[in-house]
């Protein structure tokens, strides 16, 4: 299980970073069925077609994940935390995130994920 979810996590980043196209494709496969998303404005999305169509704005223009720790609680839950940061056309971003993942199916899907900028 190590590092499973730093991977997702990762290809989730490379897919924001590619374009809308991309990133809808990985959060449609990825995103569990009954997913909550906790934004940077305080936003709460609970509707998981209006995560997926979020998901599909401009792409990041970079990113680093710094010091992931990845923890699990069983075999079939875990969570991943991290600093990011990232710049979109010029604009920086930084934010500690948290992301909760659950298997359904026998696949990891993304249940919780939270930014809180620093």
């Amino acid at each position: 299980m190590a590092h499973e979810l730093v991977a997702l996590e990762t290809e989730g980043w490379h897919a924001l970073s590619t374009g809308p196209e991309e990133a809808t494709a990985f959060y449609d496969r990825v995103l569990a069925r009954e997913p909550v998303i906790m934004l940077t404005n305080g936003l709460r999305i609970t509707d998981r077609s209006q995560i997926i169509a979020s998901m599909g704005g401009p792409p990041w223009t970079s990113f680093e994940i710094i010091e992931p720790l990845e923890t699990y609680l069983g075999p079939d839950v875990g969570f991943l935390t991290y600093k990011v940061r990232a710049d979109r056309d010029g604009t920086p971003y930084t934010a500690l995130l948290s992301s909760v993942y659950a298997r359904e199916d026998g696949e990891w899907k993304l249940a919780l994920h939270q930014h809180t900028p620093y």
